[in-house]
């Protein structure tokens, strides 16, 4: 599998697992999501909500690499997060449905790219303004291994809270291969 394959394995099953995590989340009442739980970001909904902050950061910063410039330039006229714990929708479905935008932008934005372009040097600013510059299929695997961590707390705020996410192994998106 070449490193576009992963990613482009990596883009589905971050849809996959949104849909699943939605919808289990889609099951509890509003006070239930909102409920501070002493995770990172608080509650259910605080930490669906800083996965969209954190994407939403990280493609701003993607659409500075030529390639990524036109996929993600929607993106890139979005309000910029003011913090990391910045609550953007504080209502589940308008906050899924914006997530379901940003799933299928990553998609086709990943899509796009070529292998040259996952050996581009990015220069950026980290949320406090240090400085610095990485190679883009790294930067790539740590969005996808950000949006993983924190769904995988989401999912055990949800099991805490009586809802079965049920599968989220990333093994059920890879096809069997034949024997040769």
């Amino acid at each position: 599998m070449s490193l576009k394959q992963h990613f482009e394995l990596m883009a589905e099953y971050n849809r996959w697992m949104n849909e699943r995590v939605y919808g289990a989340a889609g099951n509890l009442s509003k006070s239930a999501l909102l409920e501070d739980r002493r995770a990172f970001f608080g509650s259910i909904l605080g930490t669906l909500n800083h996965i969209v902050v954190g994407d939403t950061i990280w493609l701003k910063r993607f659409a500075a690499q030529p390639a990524s410039a036109e996929p993600l330039r929607e993106i890139t006229e979005l309000a910029a997060p003011k913090n990391l714990n910045q609550i953007i929708f504080e209502d589940l479905d308008e906050l899924y449905s914006h997530r379901k935008w940003l799933d299928e932008k990553i998609i086709k934005w990943i899509s796009g790219l070529t292998d040259s372009d996952l050996d581009f040097i990015l220069s950026y600013q980290n949320t406090k303004g240090v400085p610095a510059t990485k190679r883009f299929s790294s930067l790539i695997y740590h969005f996808f291994n950000h949006q993983t961590h924190h769904r995988g707390q989401v999912t055990t705020l949800l099991s805490q809270s009586g809802e079965d996410v049920g599968v989220t192994d990333l093994l059920a998106l890879i096809p069997n291969q034949n024997n040769v």
